[in-house]
């Protein structure tokens, strides 16, 4: 994996949130650890997990206090079982105290949501099916989120609105209000103002699959359909784009959905619902 605190955006997220958690000082810390104290920490996973924002936070510490060593034990994207120790932290006692929760909160939210993209990934492993993620993350946190994901094996779909072209229901209507209705249409009009960035458009029956498939965009999204409407979509299309289906995806849904063909699900779930790792930092 990279590591993905050497992202400037990692740095300046780092940065602020330390100085959200420490304000003017860390005044437990400085009133009662003496300042020449000197001690070791691990992190422990309390359950099983895949990880991921080891290297994060490693960065915390090192930011808060740069004489601090951290030495990681498990890395990002590696499962790990409960009671075991993850990355130590070795000299002062007041940098490492300081540094915790900062270091934990991101660690606890990018592990849950690898260890979420994991169970889905292995729910259609054997369709080869891709797990996507979503725009629906944590405003600030979107390159942290992402990451994490492609720690647990999905895919990072588009990661803003500047990166990829996807017409949704909105823009079609309002493509509709402009006098023309076809998505033929409507991809051209993208691929025209935006050549080379690729075009996906979302579709809610197989006759506006139908219309978008003449323009030939990258990917078409089948929004909201029940699994056996998938599979005639997939029949029809034949392989001349790439299908994503998309909507009220589960895990007990999902592999119903991977065996109909498509290529990739999205699962905005990934980041927006998944629950945070319990980890802990103990001194000794």
């Amino acid at each position: 994996m990279v590591n993905v605190a050497k992202d400037p955006r990692v740095m300046d997220l780092i940065q602020r949130a330390l100085a959200e958690d420490i304000g003017s000082g860390d005044v437990t810390s400085l009133s009662v650890v003496p300042e020449t104290s000197q001690g070791r920490a691990v992190i422990l996973s309390r359950g099983r997990y895949v990880v991921a924002g080891v290297d994060v936070a490693a960065a915390v510490f090192a930011a808060v206090d740069p004489s601090l060593k951290c030495q990681v034990l498990i890395s990002d994207g590696s499962p790990v079982n409960a009671d075991e120790v993850m990355m130590t932290i070795e000299g002062p006692i007041r940098g490492i105290l300081t540094g915790e929760r900062t270091a934990l909160n991101f660690m606890q939210r990018m592990t849950g949501i690898a260890s979420r993209t994991r169970e889905f990934v292995e729910a259609v492993k054997p369709h080869g099916t891709k797990i996507l993620d979503t725009r629906k993350t944590t405003p600030t946190l979107r390159v942290l989120e992402k990451y994490a994901v492609t720690c647990g094996g999905g895919t990072n779909h588009r990661m803003g609105l500047y990166d990829m072209v996807l017409i949704k229901d909105n823009h079609r209507r309002l493509w509709q209000g402009a006098g023309i209705s076809n998505l033929q249409g409507a991809v051209a009009a993208a691929r025209a103002k935006f050549p080379g960035v690729a075009v996906e458009v979302e579709v809610e029956s197989e006759a506006e699959l139908c219309d978008a498939l003449r323009a030939s965009p990258e990917w078409i999204m089948l929004d909201n359909m029940e699994p056996a409407r998938m599979r005639e979509c997939v029949a029809i299309c034949a392989k001349r784009c790439k299908l994503e289906a998309s909507g009220g995806v589960t895990l007990s849904s999902v592999a119903a959905i991977a065996a109909t063909g498509v290529d990739a699900i999205s699962v905005g779930g990934l980041t927006h619902s998944a629950p945070a790792a319990d980890l802990s930092l103990e001194l000794g």
